[in-house]
């Protein structure tokens, strides 16, 4: 209960930050309005599209048991085991391992994988991630992540348009409105905030999906390998077709290999994620 509200009030935190730009762009009430009525429409679109949104951004396509025999059965008994409803099954044409899940429910969800991770991790770690991500559907992470995901979008795609209006067009008046001080902070604060914020909201919930997986296939150390060799694989492989805004739905951060990138990271450290898997085998072994 603790993580949901805490994720609740960072999603809060999201759309109070569009409506709080707004304000400062556009100015009074009518800025108010606006971002208000831009946040309810980007937490609606996201709500009934949020799955479309994540599948397109990485071009996964579904495929049916014919077309991936183990996969879709790994996927249909890992569902059966977690009382879950089978989710659809995609896979990204990219040679970078990786993972995730979407879906605004268990009955609108689905799991995709890379053609990249299918080639490097052996069957029980490949079970061992399917299951991690199934953990996200059980516990609605796919919807929260989603929708995070959409409102940070939305944030960074106005910052860049009021970047590029500054540039060609001039910041607004102040007569109609407009605040050239809030322009600038826009477009220098508001992509960071959003990232931090979203920061936030992916940790919460990668340690409790990987606990999730752990119990649902009792082997807390596949998971752990799995995730050594995918941070391992990312340094060499990035993943060149990852979008920033939907990097929390992965299992792995993709940019692994950039220093940069690091000081970001959406998820928890591979170090502390290994550490609690190891930690929770002694808890299981002991029962």
């Amino acid at each position: 209960m603790g993580n949901q509200l805490k994720t609740a009030a960072l999603l809060a935190a999201l759309s109070g930050l569009l409506i709080a730009i707004s304000y400062w762009v556009v100015g009074g009430t009518t800025g108010i309005i606006i971002g208000i009525a831009i946040a309810a429409a980007t937490n609606l679109f996201s709500w009934y599209q949020s799955d479309r949104i994540a599948l397109a951004a990485y071009g996964a396509q579904e495929v049916n048991e014919s077309q991936a025999p183990q996969l879709y059965r790994m996927v249909r008994k890992l569902a059966e085991q977690a009382n879950l409803p089978m989710p659809r099954v995609c896979i990204v044409p990219s040679a970078s391992p990786n993972a995730f899940a979407t879906g605004r429910d268990p009955e609108h969800a689905a799991v995709a994988v890379t053609e990249g991770i299918m080639q490097i991790l052996p069957p029980d770690e490949l079970e061992a991630v399917i299951a991690h991500e199934l953990s996200h559907i059980a516990n609605r992470d796919t919807l929260t992540q989603a929708v995070a995901a959409t409102v940070a979008g939305a944030i960074s795609f106005l910052g860049q348009m009021l970047s590029y209006s500054m540039w060609f067009g001039g910041s607004r008046d102040n007569e109609r409105g407009g605040n050239p001080i809030g322009v600038l902070a826009t477009v220098i604060l508001a992509p960071f905030a959003a990232t931090v914020l979203q920061m936030a909201i992916s940790r919460t919930r990668e340690f409790s999906a990987d606990a999730g997986a752990a119990k649902l296939t009792r082997n807390p150390r596949a998971l752990a390998s799995a995730l050594q060799r995918l941070e391992a694989a990312a340094k060499g492989i990035p993943f060149h077709g990852a979008n920033p805004a939907f990097e929390p739905l992965l299992i792995i951060n993709p940019f692994s290999g950039e220093a940069i990138a690091n000081l970001f990271r959406t998820h928890p450290s591979t170090e502390q994620r290994v550490a609690a898997l190891l930690e929770l085998e002694r808890e299981l072994s002991s029962l």
